[in-house]
């Protein structure tokens, strides 16, 4: 990872899954990591919808020029990378395998922008919905007052999956869902 900001989502990210594959949504305090909310998103791992944004940072949707709530990760990248973007998202949700990617944009004054998208799982549960959660940064600073604008059809540059230590046994979680049906969450 090249952004200090990827570095320390990362980082906590690590911190909070406490040698599990991923951890749980519940257990991220975005209080902890406020000042790099602006960057961060939570995505609805649906992937016949393209990955939808359930929520998507200021600073984030700045560089699009809306917000991105309900619109798809996958759109917006251009069309020959989609299939690409698909497969790395796939693998992240449900394999629970962190990412870091490489990606390019042209600002409308042709200027080209270079970005680092971090894709980090969360921990699969019954009865909710899979979600992922990242971070979006140019890796050229942007000072306020300077906008690049609308960003769009973005270039996959490179991507690879991030060396997740595992330590300790698994949590099992049992769950009982009807009499005579147990489910131990957690085994293959």
């Amino acid at each position: 990872m090249k952004h200090p900001a990827s570095q320390e989502f990362y980082a906590y990210w690590d911190r909070k899954r406490a040698g599990a594959a991923a951890p749980e949504r519940g257990d991220m305090e975005p209080g902890h990591v406020r000042h790099l909310l602006g960057d961060i998103f939570v995505l609805s791992c649906d992937a016949s919808a393209g990955y939808p944004f359930r929520v998507a940072g200021t600073r984030m949707c700045a560089l699009f020029g809306a917000d991105l709530k309900g619109r798809s990760l996958l759109s917006l990248f251009r069309e020959a990378d989609r299939g690409e973007m698909q497969d790395i998202l796939g693998i992240v949700a449900h394999e629970t395998q962190a990412t870091v990617a490489g990606a390019t944009s042209l600002a409308p004054d042709g200027t080209r922008i270079h970005l680092e998208l971090l894709l980090l799982p969360f921990s699969v549960r019954s009865h909710a919905p899979i979600s992922m959660t990242g971070l979006l940064a140019p890796l050229s600073p942007v000072g306020e007052a300077q906008a690049y604008g609308t960003l769009k059809d973005f270039s996959l540059t490179s991507w690879r999956h991030l060396k997740q230590d595992r330590r300790g046994p698994r949590a099992l979680r049992k769950w009982s869902l009807i009499r005579g049906l147990t489910v131990y969450e957690g085994m293959h």
